[in-house]
């Protein structure tokens, strides 16, 4: 009974834990305000970068493309630490705002 009861918590509590991620970003150019929210992220920028703890999306291109529109080309951008490459870095920046 314990067993199956520890079971069902592990498997409930999984996906919540490993939808969060933190995502790091460095704008071409600083954003005019140091908070905001850029579709469902709330974002917090500094000299060295944006910051965004999410866990509601699982896609980042999304989360990438709405900071983009948000604040314009990014210099770089990272999911848990693990950087965009070039080309995911193109696709994202297609959507940066004008």
């Amino acid at each position: 009974m314990v067993r199956n009861l520890l079971l069902s918590l592990a498997i409930v509590s999984t996906p919540a834990l490993a939808a969060t991620a933190t995502f790091q970003a460095e704008p071409a150019a600083r954003p005019g305000q140091d908070r905001f929210v850029a579709r469902d992220s709330v974002w917090r920028c500094t000299d060295a970068g944006c910051v965004s703890t999410n866990a509601t999306s699982t896609r980042p291109a999304i989360v990438c493309a709405a900071l983009a529109r948000q604040v314009g080309a990014l210099r770089s951008f990272s999911v848990d630490g693990r950087a965009f490459g070039a080309e995911e870095l193109e696709t994202c920046n297609a959507r940066a705002a004008n």
